[in-house]
């Protein structure tokens, strides 16, 4: 293979395989279900308790579903995630549950939960007999939470459930055990980024702040990009391939002028450039084809045609036929007497009368008479033209030429002795050398920085939003500089959309021009952006399986609704919705009545 020249691997999702809960989900007590409900990608798995709860979240797969049709590849059902395979031929097909990362579907979001459930293999009969830890967005509308708890409860009859953010999760992950701490927490997925910062081990939800871009907006990006550099290729650019190139071959530019300045040198762009090879045939159409070949191609062509013509023909000749019959044996029934069975058949073929009948038997027999004509026809040329086909043998005799011929040919062979060596001698036609492969690349090169880049400066994509650093500095900003001070020392990031080589150095690198000379900070990444949100909501669940102060259970649904919250370290600040109170009846008749007295 070439330097830099990278295939598009293309991967297609494997069907997921209906698992067993196994033994220990199966135990005295009700194992919790952990579920990342996340905007790109759904994690759900138990939380066995004992020693090794298990290395991974056993259910993976895209938060998206596609309607079936009739006919389609796996009928007319739903499809859900992993079972949809690859996602460019149905990207039109495909609906979310999520607006931007807010489910707002109940329908779509039980899809979701009906995969979950059944391929985790959730035995229970008629119910979810099982504790479920959720995670939610950073200051989720009440009505989403509501929407959720009410599916939870009504639909799948769950014990008792525990809402919590996801990046918060991470957080208590990757911190000690029984260690309260303060930190700031940069989380960004596929929709959406947020700081948030971290009191004491709590959310301070008043200054947490979201921009509304992540993955999904730089794949968009880049597919722009690179369909208006390679616009001969616009179809070959899909969502997926530019997500393919965002997470292997992209990278954060610790310094972005000046890395494109190092772009400009001519060695840099090829020692660093990402040929991206699209898929191709070795064949051009048309290309390699004589005129024998093309002429062969179309009078095969021209058969196949005249066969399916010959076949349509007979298929309705037997139609036609076997409705003919049918008349003519209701005609027999007239003719017989037999009036009661003759009525009858004249009802269930929709006629009114004998003269009607006689009408459509005669036009039958004409337009039976006329297929089988035209098919004995068909027949005959057919024939005809593989006859005609055959190559004619040449008479030999008449293209001996005669001797007053070859006298008068020799006569005038010196006067063209020194043209017709030339003429003779085959004509050599260049052709141009044509690289195939070389056509079908995409030269991935400032592209590789420039659509992560969108998350620092918006304004590339015309977003009117301030950048990760900005917002940074107008969250610490309103702080005291004690508490700016202990918020940095601990900042860290986590999310799908922060696995881009560069993305600490960069961070670093800002946070080092907005602090003050010569004070400290510490920025962590996650040992895992991805998943680590399943780890840790599985560590809380069994950290917490037997608190009820964190733990909504069924009763208290019925008692203060679906919006309802109970606080935890890992979880958003519970905000209840103030309705005014309603005036009695004696308020508004004592008002009635002063103001009756004032009138007077």
């Amino acid at each position: 293979m070439a330097a830099n020249v990278f295939p598009f691997r293309d991967a297609r999702a494997a069907p997921d395989p209906v698992l067993e809960a196994g033994p220990v989900a199966l135990g005295p007590q009700p194992v919790p279900l952990v579920l990342d409900n996340g905007s790109f990608q759904a994690r759900a798995g138990w939380a066995c308790p004992g020693p090794d709860p298990g290395p991974e979240p056993r259910l993976q797969f895209r938060s998206v579903c596609a309607r079936g049709r009739g006919g389609a590849r796996g009928g007319a059902g739903p499809q859900v995630g992993n079972a949809l395979g690859s996602l460019e031929p149905l990207r039109w097909m495909l609906r979310s549950p999520f607006d931007r990362n807010v489910p707002v579907n109940l329908e779509l979001q039980e899809l979701l939960l009906d995969y979950s459930f059944q391929h985790l293999g959730v035995s229970s009969q008629g119910c979810v007999d099982h504790p479920i830890v959720l995670t939610e967005a950073v200051c989720n509308p009440l009505y989403s939470r509501q929407m959720m708890s009410e599916l939870l409860f009504e639909c799948y009859g769950i014990p008792k459930v525990a809402y919590g953010i996801d990046s918060l999760f991470s957080f208590y992950h990757n911190t000690p055990k029984n260690l309260i701490s303060s930190g700031l927490i940069i989380s960004s997925g596929y929709q959406c980024t947020h700081i948030l910062p971290i009191l004491e081990g709590r959310l301070d939800a008043k200054n947490c702040k979201r921009i509304n871009l992540g993955g999904s907006q730089a794949a968009g990006y880049l597919q722009r990009l690179l369909q208006l550099k390679y616009p001969g290729h616009l179809a070959a650019i899909t969502l997926s391939r530019m997500e393919e190139i965002l997470h292997e071959h992209s990278y954060i530019a610790e310094d972005y002028v000046e890395e494109l300045q190092k772009w400009r040198c001519p060695d840099y762009y090829e020692n660093n450039v990402h040929k991206m090879q699209l898929p191709f045939s070795s064949k051009l159409l048309g290309s390699t084809l004589t005129s024998e070949e093309k002429q062969e191609r179309r009078q095969q062509q021209l058969r196949r045609l005249q066969e399916l013509n010959a076949r349509r023909r007979e298929e309705k000749l037997q139609l036609d036929q076997e409705r003919l019959d049918r008349l003519l044996y209701v005609q027999e029934l007239l003719e017989d007497g037999q009036m009661d069975q003759f009525h009858k058949a004249l009802i269930e073929l929709n006629m009114d009368s004998p003269e009607e009948l006689q009408s459509y038997i005669q036009k039958l027999s004409v337009a039976v008479e006329q297929a089988k004509q035209k098919i004995l026809q068909a027949e005959v040329s057919l024939e005809v033209d593989v006859v005609d086909s055959k190559p004619e043998t040449p008479d030999l005799e008449q293209l001996e030429p005669s001797l007053e011929e070859v006298e008068s040919i020799n006569d005038f062979e010196p006067l063209f002795s020194d043209e017709t060596p030339e003429a003779e001698k085959p004509v050599t036609t260049v052709q141009p050398v044509f690289n195939l492969a070389a056509y079908h690349q995409l030269f991935v090169g400032t592209e590789r920085i420039r659509a992560p880049e969108i998350i620092f400066q918006p304004s590339l994509i015309g977003e009117e939003q301030a950048g990760i650093a900005e917002t940074l500095q107008y969250i610490l900003d309103r702080y005291p500089k004690d508490i700016q001070e202990l918020l940095v020392q601990n900042v860290f990031l986590t999310g799908g959309n922060m696995m881009y080589p560069g993305m600490k150095a960069r961070i670093e690198k800002e946070l080092l021009e907005m602090r003050p000379f010569q004070s400290s900070f510490q920025v962590q990444l996650a040992s895992n952006p991805v998943l680590d949100a399943w780890y840790g909501a599985r560590d809380w669940a069994l950290d917490r399986l037997d608190d009820g102060d964190v733990w909504i259970t069924r009763q208290d649904y019925e008692e203060k609704g679906g919006g309802y919250l109970k606080e935890h370290c890992a979880s958003n600040v519970y905000v209840p919705i103030r309705l005014p109170r309603q005036a009695s009846r004696s308020d508004a008749q004592a008002a009635s009545k002063g103001g009756a007295g004032e009138q007077a």
